[in-house]
């Protein structure tokens, strides 16, 4: 069994979802957000660290699957995704999390089936595929499904020795 984190990053709400990865099934353990406010840019992005270091601290996963940043139309929004997921990643970097990162697109195929499934659709599936009685926040939604994503990639990946591959430019690199 492993603990899987998955990371939805952002500069005001991250959202964070935990899952058991059984081999065969997840089994939803946790997920919530991490409000930072609306202060200065430096202490918000402290609060995703100091967050993200306790829901790590808290529920103890050895594996974090986070979204990559895509290009906006707000280049300034993209770049404070950016270091937003970067504070994220340094978070569980200094834990010793194993770190995976997975584009929207990835994440909905892995999830729906369809690149192109908006976020009430992955909610849906996310809910299905753990058993949810209850719809989770959105934001924390998100997390849980590229959690998932993680989850599902790894299996893919451990039938062919692949497990500790690293992802460079889009190829596992051994």
């Amino acid at each position: 069994m492993t603990l899987i984190l998955g990371i939805d990053p952002g500069s005001r709400i991250t959202g964070y979802g935990v899952v058991r990865d059984n081999g065969r099934t997840c089994e939803y353990v946790a997920s919530g957000c991490i409000r930072t406010g609306s202060g200065l840019l430096a202490e918000r992005l402290q609060a995703v660290f100091e967050g993200v270091g306790e829901v790590i601290r808290l529920h103890g996963p050895v594996t974090m699957g986070i979204e990559q940043v895509f290009m906006a139309r707000n280049a300034d929004s993209a770049l404070k995704l950016g270091q937003a997921r970067g504070a994220a990643i340094v978070a569980a970097t200094q834990q010793g999390l194993q770190i995976s990162e997975y584009t929207a697109t990835q994440v909905k195929q892995a999830i729906a089936g369809t690149g192109g499934a908006d976020k009430q659709q992955v909610q849906l599936m996310v809910m299905h595929l753990l058993k949810l009685t209850q719809k989770p926040q959105i934001d924390a939604s998100d997390a849980l499904a590229i959690a998932l994503c993680h989850a599902h990639h790894r299996q893919s990946l451990i039938p062919h020795g692949l497990a500790g591959a690293k992802r460079r430019g889009g190829r596992l690199r051994l």
